[in-house]
């Protein structure tokens, strides 16, 4: 795997997963640090000696797989390599997770790939396919068992911790959290409520100030994020404004008809949203529970993997 930087950790996970449930070995190289998340790594190039570039090259002779994440390909330079020089006899797949550009500028990448006779493309979301017609959903996945995406001990007593974590406001509706945060305060004396908007954040310190929310809030673009299956997987209560098409495509994923995130697409859903879990204990207690069991049964990592695994071994 060669990514820029590692898409919300996605590349990481799915290294360790694929290392962890099979046969098969997988490594990913990284470019760049953004945001100061600080995800695990795997071979992270600004930190290799100039001795040990060499692993590159070893990488890319004997991959049968060269699989690029964002908006990344073979002409790519990694150190004094591109894995366009070592391309014969390699499958190639395409992983897009969203980037501006890509959102902005499909379109060249359509062409791109249908110029280059390139047909083994995933997306991270449902949305994106809108974008790649012809390319596959590759659901991200969650380590449900490691102890920061589990659930915490975390009774409100008194407050309650509504949170976000945005890389960039401006694309992830926190001004209208902000606001119905605040209507919501007018409304509701008790309990006292607590936002926390957590950015640039180390990913583990994030996972940690999560697990202390109690309630969520993804964003509402339609689609879902990262964000949204950590808090899940938290066992904590998720509003999303996912729309009609994302969740026909989660269902049929799933197989589960009802979803357990808390669906808000407009700023009065979000405040109505927020009232109804603060109002009532029991209901954060009941989607909580249902969030966890959804993760834990229904997105499981080899349910997710194995989408992947089918692609690898269809090359």
């Amino acid at each position: 795997m060669i990514a820029e930087n590692d898409p919300a950790g996605t590349a990481i996970s799915f290294t360790k997963a694929l290392n962890r449930y099979t046969e098969h070995s997988c490594r990913l190289i990284t470019k760049e640090i953004r945001y100061n998340f600080m995800f695990e790594k795997d071979i992270h190039l600004p930190w290799l000696e100039k001795n040990q570039l060499d692993k590159i090259e070893i990488l890319l002779k004997d991959s049968d797989i060269f699989h690029f994440h964002m908006t990344l390909d073979e002409n790519t330079s990694l150190g004094p390599f591109k894995p366009k020089e070592y391309m014969q006899g390699k499958g190639i797949i395409h992983h897009h997770h969203g980037h501006p550009d890509f959102r902005k500028n499909s379109y060249k990448y359509r062409q791109k790939y249908k110029s280059l006779n390139r047909k083994n493309l995933l997306v991270s979301t449902p949305d994106l396919l809108h974008l790649l017609p012809g390319a596959k959903w590759q659901p991200n996945l969650v380590p449900v068992n490691d102890p920061l995406y589990m659930p915490k001990e975390n009774k409100p007593n008194g407050i309650i911790r509504i949170g976000q974590s945005v890389p960039r406001k401006d694309i992830k509706n926190t001004s209208e959290l902000i606001n119905a945060v605040n209507k919501t305060i007018k409304k509701i004396s008790k309990p006292k409520l607590e936002l926390d908007i957590i950015e640039m954040t180390d990913h583990k310190e994030c996972l940690k100030r999560k697990q202390n929310c109690h309630i969520f809030f993804d964003h509402m673009q339609g689609y879902y994020g990262v964000s949204s299956l950590e808090s899940l997987s938290q066992g904590t209560p998720v509003i999303a404004g996912i729309d009609d098409w994302n969740i026909k495509h989660i269902k049929k994923f799933t197989g589960v008809e009802k979803l357990p995130w808390v669906i808000a697409r407009d700023a009065d859903e979000l405040e109505k949203s927020l009232i109804s879990l603060i109002k009532d204990s029991n209901l954060i207690s009941r989607v909580a529970e249902n969030s966890r069991y959804f993760i834990e049964n229904y997105w499981t990592e080899k349910q997710c993997l194995n989408r992947l695994l089918d692609l690898y071994e269809s090359l």
